[in-house]
C-alpha cells in the first residue's frame, strides 16, 4: 500500500504539471501518425501511435489527457519497482526506497512529462525484469508466458528492447536458469512474443525493412553530432538517481553473487556492453536500473539490520534525504513546474526538450497569415512543404482550424502518404534553408519567420527561422518521391 500511494502521488504531480507549454516535436509526429494507423511506421513500431489514437478519441487534442498514458506507465514502473523489492525479500523500507529512487531518477521522471515511445519502452523493460524475478523466485516456468507477452509488446513499442532480450537469453544460458530451455513453457513464451510481434514484422517485410534503414541513419547522425558521447557518465547522472548509485551497484554485485538471481546481472551487463560498443545513447539502458535498485534496496535493508539503531536510522535518513535532494534538482530541470517566473526560466535554460514544446501554435498561425496574403489564384493551388515531422504534425492537426491544406513531406512516415494530385503550383516552405528551398523549388522569396511569444530559441526559431513562398518544384514530385523517404 505505501508503494501504491507513492506511485499515485507522483502520477498526480505529473498530471498537475503536464499542461504548462505545448506538445513536443516528437509528440506531433505520434499525433500525426495516430491519424494513419498501420502495423508499422518508418521510425518505430505501431503501439505508441495506437495509444495516441485512443487518446485522441478519449480526450481530443489535450496535453494532460494525451500524456495520461505516459503518466500511467510511470505509475506502473514505480509500483513494479516496489514489487520487485518485495519479491526479492525486501521489507517495507526497501520497497519504499526502491519506489522513491526510481520515481526521482531523471529519465523515468522525464518519461512521464511527454508522450514518448521511450515511456512505454521503459515500462516493458521493468515488467520484463519483474516477470523474470517471479520466474526465478518461485521456479515457476509458466512465467515464460508473461515474459513472452511483455517481450512482444516491447517489440511493438521500440526495437531496442531486443538488446534486453539478448540479455535474457544470455542470462538463461549462463546460469542455472538454462534448465528452462528444455521445458515447453520457455518455447511457448518465445512463440507468444513472435505472435504478438508478427503483424509489425510482416509490415517491415512488405516495406523493405525501412525502419532498419531509418535506425541506421539516425544512429549515424547521433554519433556524428555527439549524442552518443558520455554513455557511461549518463548511467549515473541520467538513468538513475545519482545518490542511489551505491544502491544499484550493490544490487548488481548481489545479483552476481546470488546463484538464484544471477540471470538479472546478465540482463543488465549484456545490453550495457552492447549499447556501449554500438555507441548507443545513455538513456537506452534506463529500464535496467529499477531491478538493480530493487535488489540493492533489499541488500541495503539487510545490512542496516546489522547496525546499531542510531546508525541504522541515521544512514537511512541520509539516503532518503540525498535521493530527494537529487530528485528535486532533477525535477526543477525536467518537469514543467511553472508557466512563468524564475522556475520556468531555469527549466527552459537547462532543458532542450521543454524548449521544443514552445511556438507550434504561433508557427501554424503564421503560415495561415502568409496564406491569406497570397492572391486568390495562388491560394487555390497551394501546398505546404515541411522539413521535419514536428512541422508536419502541427500543421496536420492545428491547420484545419485555419483551413490549411494537409502538409507535404518526404520525412519519415509522411513519405508514405504521398503528395496531392494535381501537384500544387504555389508552395509555402518551412524547415528549410534558403539554399535548400532554391534547390527544390522555383521563385522562392522570404514571406515570414518562425517565432514564439516567449522568445525561446529552439530548432524552429534558431535553425531554420525563415518561411518561404515558392513556385513549383524543379523536378516532378514523383521523381522526388523515388529518392525517399528522408529520415529525421
Amino acid at each position: 500500500m505505501p508503494v501504491l500511494v507513492i506511485a499515485v502521488l507522483f502520477g498526480a504531480a505529473h498530471m498537475l504539471t503536464n499542461g504548462q507549454y505545448g506538445f513536443h516535436r516528437d509528440e506531433w509526429q505520434f499525433l500525426s501518425d495516430a491519424r494513419h494507423l498501420d502495423w508499422g511506421f518508418v521510425p518505430y513500431p505501431p503501439l505508441t501511435a495506437a495509444l495516441e489514437f485512443l487518446g485522441l478519441k478519449m480526450f481530443g487534442l489535450s496535453l494532460v489527457g494525451l500524456r495520461l498514458f505516459s503518466v500511467l506507465a510511470q505509475v506502473l514502473v514505480i509500483l513494479a519497482s516496489g514489487l520487485m523489492a518485495r519479491d526479492l525479500g525486501g521489507g517495507r523500507r526497501a520497497q519504499i526506497f526502491a519506489a522513491i529512487a526510481v520515481a526521482l531518477s531523471p529519465l523515468p521522471m522525464f518519461e512521464a512529462t511527454e508522450f514518448q515511445y521511450s515511456s512505454f519502452d521503459l515500462l516493458w523493460w521493468v515488467l520484463l525484469a519483474w516477470c523474470v524475478i517471479r520466474l526465478l523466485r518461485d521456479d515457476e516456468p509458466r512465467w515464460w508466458l508473461a515474459i513472452g507477452l511483455v517481450a512482444g509488446l516491447g517489440l511493438l513499442t521500440k526495437y531496442s528492447i531486443a538488446f534486453e532480450l539478448v540479455g535474457v537469453l544470455v542470462g538463461v544460458l549462463l546460469t542455472d536458469a538454462r534448465r528452462h530451455v528444455t521445458t515447453g513453457w520457455f518455447w511457448a513464451g518465445g512463440a507468444i512474443a513472435l505472435l504478438v510481434f508478427a503483424p509489425n514484422l510482416i509490415w517491415l517485410i512488405r516495406h523493405d525493412f525501412v525502419s532498419y534503414h531509418f535506425l541506421q541513419s539516425i544512429h549515424a547522425r547521433d554519433v556524428h553530432q555527439g549524442r552518443a558521447d558520455g554513455f557511461l557518465r549518463g548511467q549515473f547522472l541520467l538513468d538513475a538517481n545519482l545518490f542511489a548509485a551505491p544502491v544499484w551497484l550493490a544490487g548488481l554485485f548481489a545479483c552476481f553473487r546470488d546463484r538464484r538471481y544471477r540471470m538479472l546481472a546478465w540482463m543488465y551487463v549484456v545490453p550495457l556492453l552492447l549499447f556501449l560498443f554500438a555507441q548507443g545513447r545513455a538513456y537506452y539502458t534506463c529500464g535496467a536500473y529499477p531491478m538493480l535498485l530493487a535488489m540493492g534496496s533489499v541488500v541495503g535493508e539487510q545490512w542496516l539490520r546489522t547496525l546499531r539503531p542510531a546508525w541504522r536510522g541515521g544512514i537511512a535518513a541520509l539516503m532518503f534525504a540525498g535521493v530527494f535532494a537529487i530528485g528535486i534538482y532533477a525535477a526543477l530541470r525536467i518537469v514543467p513546474i511553472a508557466s512563468s517566473g524564475p522556475l520556468r526560466d531555469f527549466a527552459l535554460r537547462n532543458n532542450g526538450d521543454l524548449r521544443e514544446e514552445i511556438g507550434w501554435n504561433e508557427l501554424v498561425a503564421q503560415v495561415a497569415v502568409i496564406r491569406d496574403a497570397l492572391p486568390a489564384e495562388q491560394q487555390a493551388h497551394l501546398g505546404i512543404a515541411v522539413g521535419n515531422y514536428g512541422e508536419y504534425g502541427a500543421i496536420a492537426l492545428l491547420g484545419p482550424h485555419y483551413h490549411l491544406p494537409t502538409p507535404i513531406t518526404t520525412i519519415n512516415s509522411g513519405w508514405l502518404r504521398g503528395y496531392p494530385q494535381p501537384p500544387p503550383t504555389t508552395m509555402i516552405v518551412l524547415g528549410s534553408s534558403r539554399e535548400r528551398a532554391d534547390e527544390l523549388f522555383t521563385g522562392c522569396r522570404v514571406a515570414g519567420h518562425t517565432a514564439n511569444a516567449l522568445g525561446v530559441l529552439n530548432e524552429e526559431s534558431r535553425d531554420h527561422p525563415d518561411i518561404f513562398v515558392c513556385g513549383r518544384t524543379r523536378k516532378p514530385l514523383s521523381e522526388l518521391w523515388k529518392h525517399g523517404p528522408d529520415f529525421g
